[in-house]
């Protein structure tokens, strides 16, 4: 039986979004090695295997492939912390996650350092849509990072007087410096010294001694 019409279309759409799926994870690949501005879209057909007119039925210049690329970059690790962070509500908990942090780290010597906050490094004074999309992925990490903090506030792990906010807020930036220092000198270790520092601060608001 012949296809219909509503088929076809399906089957091509599909296509469609697998060679622009190829796309961004080529672009996205290349920018973790060279970096956004370096990438370029002669790199990025070629890597993926496709034609500059197959990247304009997608794309309309290089900016929109960036946003692509973040907004990949976001979910992927929007999806990663959730799994480790949505049940969180103790101490053993946050240790947890913070081991998973370091080991990804370990397993590549620091190298490439935090996928969000990388591109937000290098294109937040340059490609204000990127910096907006960014600060809205790194705004969804701390938020997940405070509903763990409110959890263990609720459940009487951390006094009244601990700020959930402000407590998630300076772990995403000694996590983040972290991610830095690690990535320049080739070594997990500024990342378990901002890590250990950062749970410190959370410790400082528990209710038991055992917790410390």
């Amino acid at each position: 039986m012949p296809e219909t019409v509503n088929e076809l279309d399906r089957r091509l759409t599909a296509r469609g979004a697998a060679t622009r799926a190829r796309i961004v994870a080529s672009a996205d690949e290349l920018m973790s090695l060279k970096g956004a501005a370096a990438t370029t879209l002669d790199d990025v057909t070629a890597a993926s295997g496709t034609s500059k007119s197959q990247f304009y039925r997608h794309f309309s210049d290089k900016s929109a492939l960036v946003q692509a690329v973040v907004a990949l970059r976001g979910s992927r690790v929007l999806e990663r912390e959730e799994q480790y962070l949505r049940r969180v509500d103790s101490f053993s908990g946050l240790d947890r996650w913070c081991r998973a942090i370091l080991q990804r780290v370990t397993a590549r010597r620091g190298a490439r350092g935090c996928e969000l906050g990388a591109l937000s490094t290098e294109l937040a004074d340059q490609d204000e849509a990127a910096r907006i999309d960014l600060e809205a992925a790194l705004t969804s990490w701390i938020s997940l990072l405070t509903a763990a903090l409110e959890r263990m506030k609720a459940n009487g792990t951390l006094s009244e007087d601990a700020d959930p906010q402000t407590l998630a807020t300076g772990i995403m930036a000694a996590l983040q410096g972290g991610y830095v220092l690690a990535q320049a000198a080739r070594d997990p270790g500024p990342m378990q010294v901002a890590l250990d520092l950062a749970m410190n601060s959370v410790r400082a608001y528990a209710t038991s001694a055992n917790e410390k």
